[in-house]
């Protein structure tokens, strides 16, 4: 069954798939053990582009990005069905319509991909908030299955930051939203990173640079020397 949700990969060069053990991590909303999490390279060249502001051709890579990966998992979890699997896919990203009061309040949504990535083994949280991966660093999207079916080969869990002295992503922050602290399993979001900072000043970029009402950036994404000139 792995291997058959791994060939479902359009291109295994151009994603990153992982299994993560959930147990005791999910809500209640979530009645699922185990998650299957995708991730999708981001084009170098879009990225590369990134160095104040987000652009237009970055907007159109991350809208296209996440198409393509909720298409992904929706097959996913469609081939489990038809395997007689339960199980439930979360999509890239969730429409506003979706967010709730708690949401704005806390800037946490009720699944994170990025803690399913870190329990898979696929990579780390970086002083950014960004997933980094050893493969691509940040330069990824990221949707998920979750299931109660126990896969063979469950990824190793990372547990701490790798990211060590590098403060690029610190210092090229235009919200200032990150203060250098390594993230670990036991460090809360927030005494790293001010996501609330980070949406304000993204909306503002946003509207400034290309006109769009929307929380993006892609500054961090572009300056993190773990995803430039990575080669496939």
């Amino acid at each position: 069954m792995q291997n058959e949700i791994i060939n479902l990969l359009p291109n295994q060069n151009e994603y990153l798939i992982g299994f993560a053990d959930m147990n005791g991590l999910l809500k209640e909303e979530f009645p699922y053990r185990y998650a299957i999490v995708i991730c999708a390279k981001l084009d170098d060249s879009i990225i590369d582009e990134i160095e104040i502001a987000p652009t237009i051709d970055y907007l159109d890579h991350y809208e296209k990005t996440n198409e393509k990966l909720n298409e992904l998992v929706t097959k996913i979890s469609k081939h489990l069905t038809a395997k007689g699997i339960e199980s439930q896919f979360i999509p890239a990203t969730v429409k506003d319509s979706e967010l709730d009061e708690k949401y704005y309040e806390t800037l946490r949504y009720k699944y994170s991909h990025k803690m399913a990535a870190t329990r898979s083994g696929i990579g780390w949280i970086g002083k950014a908030c960004l997933l980094i991966s050893e493969r691509f660093g940040p330069r990824l999207r990221l949707a998920s299955v979750l299931t109660n079916y126990r896969f063979e080969n469950i990824g190793t869990p990372i547990d701490e930051s790798k990211c060590g002295s590098c403060a690029i992503c610190v210092e090229k922050c235009p919200a200032k939203a990150t203060n250098g602290i390594l993230w670990r399993t036991t460090v809360d979001r927030d005494e790293f990173f001010d996501a609330k900072k980070c949406r304000e000043t993204c909306r503002k970029r946003s509207l400034k640079y290309i006109n769009k009402d929307i929380s993006l950036c892609g500054v961090c994404i572009s300056v993190c020397p773990l995803g430039k000139n990575n080669t496939t």
